[in-house]
Parts: C-alpha cells; sequence; structure tokens
C-alpha cells in the first residue's frame, strides 16, 4: 500500500485539496483529512511515541536485566568487593548480580526509551507536532499511480510539505 501525506496550512484549503482529488477520480474512501474537526492522529493510526519507546525499552530489558546481572555477579566474583561487610561472599555476589541488573534495566529503560521516542515512531511525532499546530494532513493511500495523481493534484494547493510512504509488505 503507497501512502501520501501533504500538511496544509489552513482548513479552508484542506477542504478546498480533498475536494479536488474527489472530484479527479481519487476515490473517497482512500482519502483522509486530518485536523481539527475532521480525524485525529490516533483515529487515523499514526503511532503514539510513547508506545513506541515504551516498546523498545521492554525488549531492550529482556536481555539487558539478565546480562546485567551476570554482569554484576561476575565483577563482584572477582574484584571480591564486600558490599556487605562480614557476609557471605555467595550474598555479596548476589547482591553485585542485582546491582548489575537494576544498571541493565535503568539502561534499557534510558536507551530504549530515547531511542524510541527520536526514531522509533518514524515521522509520526513531526505529524503529531503539525497537527498540534492548528495544521491539516491530506492522506491519500491506494496505488502507486493513484499516489502519483494525488501528488499533481496536491502540488496546486502549495502545501507546506508533502511525503509518499510505502507500507512493508507483511510476510
Amino acid at each position: 500500500m503507497n501512502y501520501l501525506i501533504a500538511v496544509i496550512s489552513d482548513r479552508l484549503k484542506a477542504e478546498e485539496a480533498y475536494s479536488s482529488l474527489a472530484n479527479n477520480n481519487i476515490p473517497i474512501k482512500e482519502l483522509s483529512i486530518l485536523g481539527e474537526g475532521y480525524q485525529s492522529a490516533d483515529d487515523f493510526g499514526l503511532i503514539q511515541p510513547n508506545e513506541a519507546a515504551e516498546t523498545r525499552s521492554r525488549r531492550l530489558s529482556y536481555w539487558l536485566i539478565p546480562f546485567g546481572f551476570a554482569a554484576g555477579y561476575f565483577f563482584n566474583v572477582l574484584t571480591q568487593i564486600q558490599i556487605i561487610a562480614g557476609t557471605n561472599p555467595i550474598f555479596n555476589h548476589i547482591l553485585g548480580g542485582v546491582f548489575g541488573a537494576v544498571a541493565g534495566a535503568l539502561g534499557a529503560l534510558l536507551v530504549g526509551g530515547a531511542v524510541g521516542w527520536t526514531i522509533g515512531s518514524g515521522d509520526a511525532l513531526a505529524y503529531r507536532n503539525r497537527l498540534n499546530a492548528g495544521k491539516y494532513l491530506i492522506v491519500a493511500q491506494g496505488t502507486e499511480k493513484m499516489v502519483e495523481q494525488a501528488t499533481r493534484i496536491l502540488r496546486q494547493f502549495d502545501p507546506e510539505n508533502i511525503q509518499g510512504y510505502t507500507a512493508p509488505t507483511e510476510a
């Protein structure tokens, strides 16, 4: 599936562009307007950056926490550091592993979250910001030929930004 997203600065221009697309044989069911009074980003399905960050953090924690535990445990075994003086060495090793696991969890939270926030949501964050600024998005989806036709029509309305996407095919 191919997508075309155009950012239009005001409502009247967006409505005019939508009407022009519909009048030029672009199926209405393949068109959407996002903005105040129309579909929201959530209704349309633009990914939430917070969800992308949470997903990346969770995936990263699956291997960072056990790795952190093992690293903390073996670091304590090698250095023989007494975390709590006068206790069994095994307890100190396990406590070192727990500290390593906590460090791994913190790393997953910070790094996974930062990456998910910045690149995990793709262009969705930029489009959400434009919607929050009172702008409108016109989205056309369909065949490559239809998207090319929609691009030619939308360029007449001098959009702030126009971007085409191809959704990955599912195997």
